[in-house]
């Protein structure tokens, strides 16, 4: 592998102690790939995420903060003791993108912008400059539906209760309280009577409640905006995407809003003008809506003097998403639906065609559901920046990713409290010889079964059509342990999110970011802590309300957040530590009850592990479910961790926890093993055997091969991604697959099992 010669540039961290980092001290050299790996917990994230990549965004809100002359809160500076020889840092994440309705593949990545300026140069007849052609300005937007693709009708009778006057609720929106501010806008704002029954109302009336255009009105000595109640709903709720909405609100849109596709752009967001300025027949909704390794192709047949250097760039990004696995999805495909490693890709694309240098990238399991074929792309990739001159740093587990490091940073021994330590760092010659747990996984091959168990009967898909799908007939056995498997993009989520969880007695656990905020953790999330508050109020004789973080017994200076946020818009928001609680979110009164020796906020810092043996004797409603969070690999979490801070794998593990305690016979997973360490995945799989042997019937979406190898039944979809995808290629048992070797998966997991 080629790469720069200069090896002596180093970054340094000494004495890290961010989260469960014992003093760590590491250095690692610059203008190379190194890989941190560990088991679950075993704080990779902390080192890499928690002092190099914080300390640079840290430094980088520093020098905008001097610009608004020092008025923003100062971040806190990374617990650790030297952190030398740093670069600027970009970090590529999992984290999901903004669910903004707004937000496509396109104009995330900025292609779309590429594609605008090649349409009002190339199409005809033209609609005029670039921004004509885009859905999200008024030049180019359709009037119709002002560029969402969508129309929504809203249910009266599920906004207002007409039986019941203002002052007696009739407002039946979220947040809409008889004595809340937003109704005392409609009571006094003198267009409508408060006592009047909105039955009574008169056509002026209601017209003034619902549509009447914004107004300034005097309310309590200040000077306010008044609009109709319609055009309220409409800019608060309907301008979000569903799925970013809090669940109740997202409850209130599904009961009251019906949507459907714009009936004047048919979807297409844009105005007549734009949809009628074609190149070679095609307009630039038919381009976003084509596949992109079939709009990279498209690109390239345009021969255009005049643009010839964008045509060139414009191809050479769409060429980017094609090598990074990515060639299935459009250009239209809203932003928010896309999977956490599909998003990561995403935002990896943005960097693949800078000619900056010397920068330090960061990824976080880049390799996140990819296929094994995929793979080898992904680590082109990660050596083509690293071989530009950039210092490349990967937290991953798979030993394929760990195969091609320059240098390997091998954390634990164990994980949380157990954790926190350099087991190892070297080249990966060494870490097979060093006797880590990731050294002695590094070579590990699960085994297919002699004998699989046999169905009991089986879950009947007939014709399904969902996405790329091609009327696929396909039986899911029951009793057994299933793996849906197939390159990315091939049609295995459409399978199960659409045909199979349709069936009833399925539940599906996704990597979906939990429903809740930065307050929610394990213990509010599972139920943890009502019993536990309930045992706290028992043992002082006080209400268990007070035991909340949430309610009566919150630090008022942080709300129970323990932190204090302060959102700085484009650049990453600070967090402080509340200065009056000092981090522990509750007032220093409900402190001082105790049940066994420890405070409420002390067992929120225990562990899962730490928590299952404290609470073993006395309290077996919450003993139940640490036991289900530790059989999960979830030993390690502290029970007051922000669920906000989550990965997606931890995030799928604790659903799993909560659905184990439920009677569904059928559970389905989406790529458990995300995040998960070798060492992991073989206590995943023993947990998944044991909910069969329970009698339950466990289907999982995964490519690891240690997963599909130990399984009962495989389907795998394909052959390929997107259109050349949405086929069963194969059924049978893993043993089988390997031996045709008439697909992809097939193929790998010949070698795998070889």
């Amino acid at each position: 592998m080629g790469h720069p010669a200069d090896s002596h540039a180093l970054i340094r961290v000494l004495g890290a102690r961010v989260n469960n980092l014992r003093d760590v001290d590491v250095t690692i050299p610059k203008r190379r790939l190194t890989v941190f790996t560990g088991v679950s917990g075993s704080g990779k994230s902390s080192l890499v995420f928690g002092t190099i990549a914080a300390e640079s965004q840290r430094l980088i809100n520093e020098t905008y903060s001097a610009f608004v002359q020092g008025f923003l809160p100062r971040a806190a500076r990374p617990d650790v003791d030297v952190l030398e020889g740093l670069t600027t840092a970009i970090v590529v994440d999992q984290e999901r993108m903004t669910p903004n309705s707004r937000s496509t593949v396109g104009t995330a990545t900025d292609v779309h912008a590429m594609l605008r300026i090649v349409f009002s140069r190339l199409g005809e007849p033209s609609a005029g400059p670039g921004f004509h052609y885009s859905f999200n300005l008024p030049a180019g937007a359709c009037p119709r539906c002002e560029g969402i693709g969508q129309v929504s009708e809203i249910d009266l009778g599920a906004v207002v209760d007409r039986n019941r006057s203002l002052s007696e609720g009739a407002i039946q929106v979220p947040g809409f309280t008889p004595d809340g501010w937003l109704v005392r806008t409609y009571t006094g704002s003198g267009f409508l009577d408060p006592d009047k029954k909105i039955r009574d109302y008169s056509d002026t009336e209601l017209h003034d409640l619902l549509h009447r255009d914004q107004t300034k009105i005097r309310l309590g000595g200040s000077s306010i905006s008044y609009e109709g109640l319609l055009h309220r709903v409409r800019k608060s709720f309907l301008s979000k995407d569903k799925d970013a909405l809090q669940p109740h609100v997202r409850a209130f849109v599904e009961r009251a809003v019906t949507f459907a596709a714009c009936p004047e752009c048919g979807g297409a967001r844009l105005n007549a003008a734009a949809l009628a300025s074609r190149i070679d027949g095609i307009n630039i909704a038919d381009a976003c809506a084509m596949q992109i390794s079939d709009l990279a192709r498209w690109v390239r047949g345009l021969s255009a003097p005049s643009v010839a250097p964008l045509l060139a760039n414009l191809g050479r990004t769409l060429d980017s998403f094609v090598e990074i696995g990515l060639g299935y999805l459009s250009l239209d495909r809203p932003a928010g639906t896309l999977s956490g490693g599909e998003a990561q890709r995403v935002k990896m694309v943005r960097h693949l065609g800078s000619s900056l240098t010397d920068v330090t990238y960061v990824f976080d399991e880049p390799t996140v559901g990819l296929h094994p074929h995929d793979i080898h792309r992904m680590h082109e990739l990660l050596l083509r920046l690293r071989d530009k001159g950039n210092t490349v740093l990967v937290v991953e587990h798979k030993p394929e990713t760990i195969r091609i490091a320059d240098h390997v940073v091998d954390l634990g021994p164990g994980a949380g409290t157990a954790g926190g330590q350099v087991c190892y760092k070297g080249d990966v010659d060494g870490l097979r010889a060093s006797g880590t747990l990731t050294g002695r996984h590094l070579g590990y091959r699960a085994a297919v079964k002699e004998s699989v168990r046999v169905p009991t009967g089986a879950l009947p898909i007939r014709g399904a059509t969902e996405n790329n799908l091609r009327k696929v007939d396909v039986d899911v056995p029951l009793a057994v342990l299933t793996v849906v498997t197939g390159v990315a993009g091939s049609g295995k989520s459409s399978l199960v999110h659409g045909a199979v969880a349709r069936h009833e007695g399925v539940v599906v656990v996704d990597q979906s970011a939990i429903r809740g905020s930065r307050r929610s953790n394990p213990a509010t999330y599972t139920g943890l802590l009502d019993p536990v508050r309930a045992a706290f109020a028992k043992a002082g004789g006080v209400k268990p309300a007070l035991f909340s973080s949430n309610s009566e017994g919150a630090c008022p200076a942080c709300k129970g957040a323990g932190v204090v946020y302060t959102d700085l818009a484009l650049m990453a928001g600070v967090t402080t530590v509340c200065e009056e609680c000092e981090g522990r979110r509750f007032q220093a009164h409900v402190l001082e009850h105790r049940l066994g020796g420890r405070n409420i906020a002390e067992v929120l810092a225990m562990t899962v592990a730490e928590a299952a043996e404290f609470f073993a004797t006395g309290l077996p409603a919450a003993h139940r479910i640490l036991v289900r969070l530790r059989d999960v690999g979830l030993g390690y979490l502290t029970l007051g961790q922000p669920l906000t801070t989550l990965s997606g794998g931890e995030r799928q593990r604790l659903k799993l926890a909560v659905h184990m305690a439920a009677d569904a016979p059928v559970l389905v997973l989406d790529e458990p093993t995300t995040g998960l360490h070798l060492a992991d995945v073989a206590q995943l799989l023993e947990l998944l055997d044991r909910l069969v042997d329970s009698g339950r019937s466990v289907v999982v979406v995964e490519h690891h091969l240690a997963v599909i190898a130990p399984a009962d039944h495989v389907i795998d979809l394909g052959p390929g991604a997107g259109s050349d995808g949405g086929s069963v290629v194969f059924e049978g048992s893993p043993a089988e697959l390997a031996a045709a070797r008439s697909t992809l998966t097939g193929e790998h997991l010949a070698r795998y099992v070889a």
